[in-house]
Order: C-alpha cells, then structure tokens, then sequence
C-alpha cells in the first residue's frame, strides 16, 4: 500500500547537524541521521517538527539556540522540497504543493533566554513556533520531569508562558515534571500540546502522562504526540510496534483519537523500538494500525490530526 502522509512532531536531527558539520540532511549516504531528505520522501512525510536541542555540555545562552537556527536555515530548508512552516496560511498553503514537506521549529529547553521575554520575541521572528520550558532538568523557568524537587512554574516561567500565548507559540508539555504540567495547563490561556510523550498507565516512565493529565490535556483542546523511544514505550528490556499500539490504544479510550499524533524523537535517541529505526520504516507502523483502526483514523493518526491543530492554532498569516 502507498504510504499515508505523515507528520512527525519531533526530531534532533539538528543537535546532530550541530555535533558532526559533515553530515547532511539532503543526502543519505552515511547513515549516520535517522531523519533524512529521501528518508522523509520515502516515508510520506507532509510535515516535520526540528527541535532545537542545546546539549548539556554547552552554555546556556542565545548563542548555541541561533547557531543551530542559522544549520536549519542553511541544512534543511536549503532545500526547495522543504517549506518553512511559521502561520496557519502556511499549512493550508502546503495542502496545495504536491510532494513538499513543511519544516517547523520548536525550541526544547528554554535555559538560553535567561528568563528575557525580548528573546523570545527574537526566536519568534526567526520562526520559532513551539516551545518546551525545559529539558529534563530544572532551569530558570520550572522542574524538568526528572528533577527531584517536582516544582512547578516560576514567576518568570509563567511570564513566558503567557508571552508565548500572546505571540502564537505553542507550548509543549512533554519534558516539564508533574506540577510544571499542571501549572502551565492552568496558565495557559490556549492548547498545549506534549509533542513525544507516552503513558505512565502503560509504561511507568515520568517522562510519560499519567492518565489524569491525559484526560486534562484532551479536555482543554490539546494533542498527544505518541514516541517511539523504547523506554517510554516499554518497561521491558526491548520495545516493538505491539507495544506502541498500546499506548495508542490508551489515549483512543480516552476520547483522544482525533487529538493524537506522533513525535518520534529520531536522533534523539540511541536505542530504538524493533522495527521503527528512522522514517522509512513507519510503513510497519501503518499496516500494524490498518489492522486495528479503519483507514481515514489511521490517516488522521499519522498526519490530519496534526494539521488541524497547527492550521488552526498558529498565527495567521
């Protein structure tokens, strides 16, 4: 079966550009990238989020956050199949371009702005259209999910949260600890979304929804990105397309079919779930749904869901 379109809200395939300047987006001749120019062709890709990741060794300013939007600049959309997606005009606009693939950044972790909301309307001009406060850690803005203080929102943080409200940057909650999570659903003044994130019910990962924030999330008009990272997937020493299916299954009994998508965190991780090693291989992902769900959810699933959402909660333009 041809491959469905598909729209993925998550990859680091940037941290990556950023770590090796040998290596390239367009071609795919090293296989040293999951995410790929032919590999999105090849799989059917309509739309892909990049995430600006700062590794961990690197200083926490502005400068690392420009330098990797100056490699999606000059990496990815040096590609004329590749469009910059920044207002719900460009999604819409992208239904009537056979064979382009829309380009979104979303920033993963906002030590670099230092609590300065000017920065962020920085990052907004040069594209940025999605935001996590935090990576896993704590950081000026809240607690990460692996922080063991839990906290919640600072007062800086709740700022720009209501900043990214007033300029049409979506806010993901995949990364924040619980209490973070409840405060921004209770600052938030529009959608979140959790761009690769699982279930806890499923798999006990605190990187994953408990089933009560899942519920809270669909409620407020919010979408779900499904992962493939093994260790939000399973609890066990290996994770397969079975186990994603449960996941998948769990937000549906929810209510949340048409408020699912998938982030699949490609080249953000080192260990993969059996059979889903980069883009090109989500065809088993498709015919294992095809087999549980009827074609036009499976088709809402990998890619509609998705569109809606950002058509109709990004700035218009």
């Amino acid at each position: 079966m041809k491959p469905f379109r598909k729209a993925d809200f998550h990859c680091d395939v940037l941290w990556k550009l950023l770590e090796d300047p040998t290596l390239s987006f367009i071609r795919d001749d090293q296989n040293k990238l999951d995410v790929t120019l032919p590999r999105l062709k090849h799989a059917g890709a309509t739309f892909q989020t990049f995430a600006i990741y700062v590794p961990e060794r690197m200083e926490k300013t502005m400068a690392p956050i420009l330098q990797i939007i100056d490699l999606f600049y000059r990496k990815v959309l040096v590609s004329p199949e590749m469009t910059f997606i920044r207002t719900g005009s460009d999604i819409e606009a992208l239904e009537r371009k056979p064979g382009a693939i829309g380009a979104m950044l979303s920033l993963e972790g906002a030590d670099g702005l230092q609590g300065d909301p000017a920065m962020l309307r920085i990052l907004f001009r040069l594209g940025v259209r999605a935001a996590g406060l935090t990576w896993n850690h704590a950081n000026w803005a809240a607690d990460g999910a692996l922080e063991a203080r839990g906290g919640g929102l600072t007062k800086k943080g709740r700022a720009i949260v209501e900043e990214c409200n007033r300029l049409g940057i979506l806010l993901d909650v995949s990364h924040l600890c619980d209490r973070a999570f409840w405060d921004m659903l209770n600052v938030s003044s529009r959608p979140i979304i959790a761009s690769h994130s699982n279930c806890r019910s499923h798999c006990p990962h605190p990187r994953n929804l408990s089933d009560d924030q899942i519920k809270a999330l669909l409620a407020q008009g919010g979408l779900i990105g499904v992962t493939y990272v093994p260790q939000f997937v399973s609890a066990g020493v290996s994770a397969g397309i079975a186990d994603v299916l449960r996941h998948i299954e769990r937000i549906c009994e929810f209510g949340g079919e048409r408020q699912l998508m998938f982030g699949s965190d490609f080249d953000g991780i080192e260990r993969y779930v059996d059979g889903l090693t980069h883009p090109g291989e989500l065809h088993r992902l498709q015919d294992a749904l095809l087999a549980r769900y009827p074609e036009t959810l499976v088709k809402a699933f990998f890619e509609r869901n998705a569109m809606a959402f950002l058509a109709m909660h990004l700035p218009r333009g």
